[in-house]
């Protein structure tokens, strides 16, 4: 498997109409001339051990929401999208630009987990079909593809499963792909829980006998994951066990769920799991999730955050 041969060759850089533009200032050529290509760029890097037939790399990356909108969508639409651009720095189209630039010279497989899109504008998912058309692309969807309209509003959640695969190179709701003999499985928990579909299908790809890294948007919550994400947005004090326990309504779905509570014990003492990644928090972490997988979540890549990944 050649880098270029897997994930594409060419690199689209056309720019729809973007809600609004913020300035650049610390990465402005004119002020720091001598910056590297991919500074602005934040990487992490893990290793996992999958047992693969020839080691191989892959990027993963989440949670990019851009925010796009055309002038002859709504007014109420594009106002929305503006406020929205405001909130995530206005720089969401030129991050994810830089890192499927990186990507093609430096990786071998792409991953993202989902939130491509902040809000479902025409706009939105025409960049989603311009960016991933021409890149080999794995991955999931998030919750907020699920905002049709642009007007922070969930739409029908199954109504809006085919819209999506109009757009994304996968299929939304659950995907496998084998990378050098290491099985990668998608699933969409843009909600928090999974279905009985998803873990029958689940378990077809288990027959196959290959290591799996499983792919999503949310991930399986543990107190350290809800008091980090709390941290996060000053809601907790740190961990030591005084905190309160944050609740989120994914999580409560985690909890409450008997079909997800189901999955995610049977995921725990699956010697195939070797990884999962996720998105959802905007935080980047990872924490041992059973004995065999460590569940890695990304940081925004609005903020330019990516994590790179050798599988051997």
């Amino acid at each position: 498997m050649t880098r270029r041969g897997f994930i594409g060759r060419t690199l689209s850089c056309g720019a729809l109409f973007a809600a609004s533009r913020l300035p650049s200032f610390a990465d402005e050529p004119t002020v720091f001339p001598a910056r590297g290509d991919y500074e602005r760029l934040s990487l992490t890097y893990h290793a996992v051990k999958a047992g693969a037939t020839a080691p191989f790399t892959l990027l993963h990356f989440s949670d990019t929401h851009l925010a796009a909108t055309y002038p002859h969508e709504p007014q109420d639409v594009r106002e929305n999208m503006r406020r929205r651009t405001v909130i995530f720095g206005g720089r969401q189209e030129e991050a994810l630009r830089d890192t499927l630039a990186w990507a093609r010279t430096n990786v071998d497989f792409i991953v993202h987990t989902g939130d491509v899109v902040d809000l479902g504008t025409e706009a939105n998912f025409d960049l989603v079909r311009r960016y991933f058309g021409g890149w080999n692309v794995f991955g999931c969807v998030g919750n907020h593809e699920f905002e049709v309209g642009g007007r922070s509003q969930y739409g029908d959640h199954d109504a809006i499963i085919p819209e999506l695969a109009k757009y994304y190179p996968f299929d939304p709701t659950f995907s496998s792909r084998v990378v050098n003999g290491v099985n990668f499985v998608a699933l969409d928990n843009a909600f928090g829980g999974v279905t009985e579909r998803q873990v029958s299908l689940f378990a077809q790809e288990e027959e196959k006998g290959l290591p799996i890294i499983l792919c999503m948007h949310v991930p399986f919550f543990t107190p350290f994951i809800l008091t980090a994400k709390a941290k996060f947005a000053k809601k907790a004090k740190g961990f030591d066990g005084r905190t309160p326990e944050p609740k989120r309504r994914d999580h409560l779905r985690q909890l409450n769920d008997s079909v997800t509570r189901g999955f995610i014990a049977h995921l725990k003492a699956q010697p195939l799991l070797k990884a999962i990644l996720a998105g959802h928090l905007h935080i980047g972490l990872e924490e041992r999730f059973s004995p065999t997988a460590m569940q890695y979540v990304v940081a925004g890549n609005y903020m330019f955050h990516a994590a790179e990944i050798l599988v051997t």
